[in-house]
Parts: structure tokens; C-alpha cells; sequence
């Protein structure tokens, strides 16, 4: 039997993961970690309409600034990696984990069709968990002081580039997890010890960082007479928006490639 195209393949594959991400366990605790930014935006709205707007050193601190504040340090410092940790890891090793990795190399299709189908199936998965979070969060905090309407072209931006920043921290943690025997922990490392330790200090390990590049496509800044923005100086060397697209496509494109290949050489022993 002549053996199906990659593409078909992991199409198919795609239609069977899916339905089996959306309902896992694994995506109701991350439904409930995405919801806590919500229950933030809400708990900023009822505060403003209560006491006002907030205020550092005597300024008032408008809806846009507050929600790029939300932006940057909680979804792309915290929920985009821990999103790419959580399933771009278990991709593969949940199957080895369940047994259940056989059945599907023993289906006439490419091995690396798997790991494609099941990738793809963790980007619709995850930008529909993420998404919809930061369009409610916009609406509830942007709309502070009446700057709605000024900021919805940075809401599309930022929508663009999360779905950037998942697609790229996927296909890393993907290889980490084909390639790996505990890759959940080799993941967070990487996410929460080695980025943010590489972005502290100058020199060029930066740039074997996806944060370095996903930083240069926030649309926001933070303001400069915040006390935030103090921790955000270790963040302002970041490269333009071209070289940084392009590096990301690099890193996301090479990792695939990388975790297909792993999936076609490497023997998966099951443990007893």
C-alpha cells in the first residue's frame, strides 16, 4: 500500500487529537489559568468604577497602559510558555506515557505525520483557550478612562502576535518532547530559568531565546513613570520587527523539523 502524503496525514491525525485536547484534563486546569487574567480585568474594572482610576505618583494610569501592563507580564512572560510547556512537551511523550504510541506508528502513515497533525491540533487548542481570554480582558480593562476605541488596532496585534508566540514555544517544546525522556521538566527549565536568566544580562545567548524576539512584537510600551517599568529595563534591547518575524519563522520551522526527525529515528521503549 502506497503511503499517504504528510500533509493528509497529519490532517487526519489533526481530527483525532483535537477533540481529545479540548476535553482533557490537561485543558481544563489551563482553562482555569487562562480565566485568572479575566477575574483580574474584572476585579481592575470594579475597583476603577469604585475608587477611580488608578494613579502612580500622582498620574492616572489609563485602560490601554493597564492592559498592556496584563499583556506583558501576564501572558507573555507567564501563560504563552506555560501553554507551550504543558502540551508542546506531551505531544508525543503522553503517548509514550499511556502505551499508546504503537497503534498510531503502526498506521501507514509517516511517523513525523504524527507529531505535524498533533502540533497542529495543540495551536487550534490553545489560541482558542488564549484568545478569547484577551479580548475579554480588553474589554474590561481598555475600556478605563475611554481609550477603547484607541487601542483595538494594539488588540489585533497583540492577538497576532500571541498566536506567533504559541506556535513558536510549540514547536520548541515539541522537540523537547520527542527527543527527551522527562521533557516536562527540561521545558520548564528552559521557560522560567533559562529565558529569563539569558535576557538579564548582554551578550548574544539572548538570542537563543524565543522570548528575545517574541518581546519585539508587543505593541506595548510600559510607562515610564511606573514603578513596572523598572523591571521591564532589563526587556529594551530588543531587534526589529522584521529580523525578529523572520527569526521566529526560523525557530519554529527548524524545530519541526527537528521533532519530525526525532520522531522517525528514535526508538520509543515502553516501560513495564
Amino acid at each position: 500500500m502506497k503511503q499517504p502524503p504528510l500533509i493528509a496525514s497529519a490532517a487526519r491525525v489533526l481530527d483525532l487529537s483535537l477533540g481529545e485536547m479540548l476535553w482533557s484534563r490537561r485543558s481544563v486546569f489551563l482553562a482555569l489559568l487562562v480565566g485568572g487574567p479575566i477575574v483580574l480585568s474584572v476585579a481592575i474594572r470594579l475597583l476603577s468604577a469604585s475608587f477611580g482610576p488608578f494613579q502612580v505618583n500622582g498620574e492616572g494610569i489609563g485602560g490601554g497602559a493597564l492592559f498592556g501592563m496584563m499583556i506583558w507580564l501576564l501572558y507573555i512572560r507567564f501563560i504563552v510558555p506555560v501553554l507551550g510547556v504543558f502540551y508542546g512537551t506531551a505531544l508525543i511523550a503522553d503517548e509514550v506515557d499511556d502505551r499508546t504510541i504503537t497503534y498510531l506508528f503502526t498506521r501507514p502513515i509517516p511517523r513525523s505525520a504524527v507529531l505535524l497533525g498533533k502540533y497542529l491540533a495543540y495551536l487550534v487548542c490553545t489560541v482558542l483557550l488564549i484568545l478569547p481570554s484577551v479580548v475579554i480582558v480588553y474589554l474590561m480593562v481598555a475600556s478605563i478612562g475611554g481609550s477603547l476605541g484607541q487601542s483595538f488596532p494594539a488588540l489585533v496585534e497583540d492577538l497576532a502576535m500571541l498566536a506567533i508566540g504559541l506556535a513558536a514555544y510549540g514547536a520548541v517544546f515539541s522537540y523537547v518532547g520527542a527527543r527527551m525522556k522527562r521533557p516536562l521538566v527540561t521545558g520548564l527549565v528552559f521557560a522560567f530559568g533559562w529565558e529569563p536568566a539569558v535576557l538579564l544580562f548582554p551578550g548574544y545567548l539572548k538570542r537563543l531565546t524565543v522570548g528575545y524576539y517574541l518581546q519585539a512584537l508587543v505593541p506595548h510600551a510600559m510607562p515610564d513613570d511606573s514603578a513596572i517599568s523598572v523591571l521591564m529595563q532589563v526587556f529594551h534591547e530588543v531587534p526589529s520587527v522584521p529580523v525578529s518575524i523572520a527569526a521566529l519563522a526560523v525557530i519554529i520551522g527548524g524545530a519541526l523539523w527537528a521533532a519530525g526527525r526525532a520522531v522517525e529515528t528514535r526508538e520509543y521503549v515502553l516501560e513495564q
